[in-house]
């Protein structure tokens, strides 16, 4: 078989591209710090990488929903802690102007500080988050969930829908908290057997009224309702504990999926050092040795050997 000159420069022009592409991806994937730079090279590594990076990307959005929700959870928490003291402290002007030892003037005096803490109160209900959506308004975020009516007395505008956040593959969690469960209506004696519910904030302003002109009857009823009205709102505050916990929870149980997953990530995409740079002197040195004997071949010809 005759092998003729331009098929030994072909074989070595081959074998040289070869080498020199091999060493440029060893040095690319060294630059990137990175096992596979494009998809064509390991498809299967390439194929798990991209499922593990998507996989991470969902516990990246449950982890910034887990934070807001946080943020949210704590303004409602911080909101119901202020609402009760309010109202342990409209109970006790209560008490204290239910008693005979006051005169009207006293009483009247009492009913302002009641007045104030009523007030506190419809700012407290109206409470915003960072991003100045009302807490208190059900799916209502843009809406003040009390706010007077055609009568002017104060009712709640919002609705009864609680909205879910998702937390993870198979988790939820409500992100709001209906006004009319927080700060809920008292069921009034109507007389005649019948009874009637009454608005949280109408009881207020009736006790008030009832304060304000030494009503007896008024007092006592009210005390009774003030008690109604704080066992709603501590009842929303221990929810409200219960969901933070949740969140807490479910925040570490997220960060320890997203370690696991960020190990075995690591494993297939991030490069072996030592092993790379190894690979890559030795195919340095190969492209050399290709190098040189590729000079020495085309320096070979007849003539050279008669002589």
């Amino acid at each position: 078989m005759q092998i003729s000159t331009n098929l030994l420069f072909d074989r070595a022009t081959n074998q040289l591209s070869t080498l020199q592409t091999d060493l440029s991806g060893s040095q690319a994937k060294i630059a990137a710090q990175k096992q596979v730079l494009n998809p064509s090279d390991a498809p299967d590594q390439a194929a798990a990488i991209a499922r593990l990076k998507s996989v991470l990307g969902r516990q990246d959005s449950y982890t910034k929903s887990l934070d807001d929700l946080n943020s949210r959870l704590t303004i409602q928490g911080a909101t119901l802690d202020n609402a009760s003291t309010a109202l342990i402290r409209i109970k006790e002007l209560t008490i204290q102007a239910n008693d005979a030892t006051n005169d009207a003037t006293s009483r009247k005096l009492l009913a302002g500080e009641m007045q104030a803490m009523r007030d506190q109160l419809l700012s407290l209900a109206n409470s915003s988050d960072v991003n100045g959506k009302f807490i208190f308004s059900g799916s209502r975020m843009n809406t003040p969930p009390f706010a007077p009516d055609a009568q002017g007395q104060i009712t709640y505008q919002g609705d009864q829908t609680r909205m879910l956040q998702a937390v993870g593959d198979q988790r939820s969690l409500a992100m709001n908290r209906p006004g009319s469960q927080t700060f809920v209506r008292v069921v009034r004696d109507a007389g005649n057997g019948s009874s009637v519910g009454v608005g949280f904030f109408q009881a207020l302003d009736d006790l008030i009224a009832g304060v304000t002109n030494s009503n007896g009857s008024a007092m006592k009823r009210g005390l009774a309702e003030v008690d109604d009205l704080h066992r709603g709102v501590v009842l929303a505050q221990a929810q409200t504990g219960t969901d933070l916990q949740v969140v807490e929870q479910q925040n570490a149980l997220i960060q320890d999926t997203q370690l696991t997953l960020k190990s075995a990530l690591s494993n297939i995409e991030d490069l072996d050092y030592a092993t790379s740079i190894t690979q890559m002197k030795k195919q340095m040195m190969a492209l050399e040795a290709a190098q040189a004997s590729f000079a020495k071949i085309t320096q070979l010809s007849l003539f050279s050997y008669l002589r």
